[in-house]
């Protein structure tokens, strides 16, 4: 409900550096950090609103909005992590597939346009698209220090 009702947005908006989640979250104390990974041009952080347990997004550290500017050496970094990040996630959780994407601008759903993130979902069969009362399904939620700790215990030290 916090994120529906805007609650934790910024005076500002996400527009400039010092409002944007993903610029401050790199910096933020690790035991308040919900990053899993470091690199040199990007982070892996878990969203703090995920659709599923270990619901990652690959930052660039730089706060920039769309794909076409980033530089190239971002663009692969981008592309290592989430290889990294689905391994990971595959070898702590045991998904059956997952979502991958980058939601470009506020009309095309991106919550924080100003600063791109790519999005890495892992996907279960009937994970949250039908919960059936009947046949006594329950969601099983993780909170999310306890999944960061997992997947920051399991991404290799040279992501890639």
């Amino acid at each position: 409900m916090t994120y529906i009702s805007g609650e934790d947005r910024p005076e500002g908006g996400y527009e400039k550096p010092g409002g944007c989640p993903f610029c401050l979250a790199p910096g933020r104390p690790e035991a308040e950090s919900l990053v899993v990974a470091r690199g040199e041009l990007v982070f892996a952080v878990l969203n703090l609103y995920p659709y599923n347990p270990g619901h990652l997004m690959v930052c660039p550290y730089r706060h920039v909005a769309d794909y076409t500017d980033l530089t190239e050496a971002e663009t692969v970094e981008v592309a290592a992590f989430t290889r990294t990040a689905m391994r990971v996630i595959r070898a702590t959780g045991n998904p059956h597939g997952f979502n991958l994407g980058m939601n470009q601008g506020a009309v095309a759903g991106a919550g924080i346009a100003a600063h791109l993130h790519q999005h890495i979902v892992p996907r279960w069969g009937g994970d949250a698209n039908f919960m059936q009362v009947v046949g006594w399904t329950k969601v099983l939620p993780q909170l999310l220090y306890e999944t960061r700790d997992l997947l920051m215990k399991a991404w290799p030290s040279a992501a890639g």
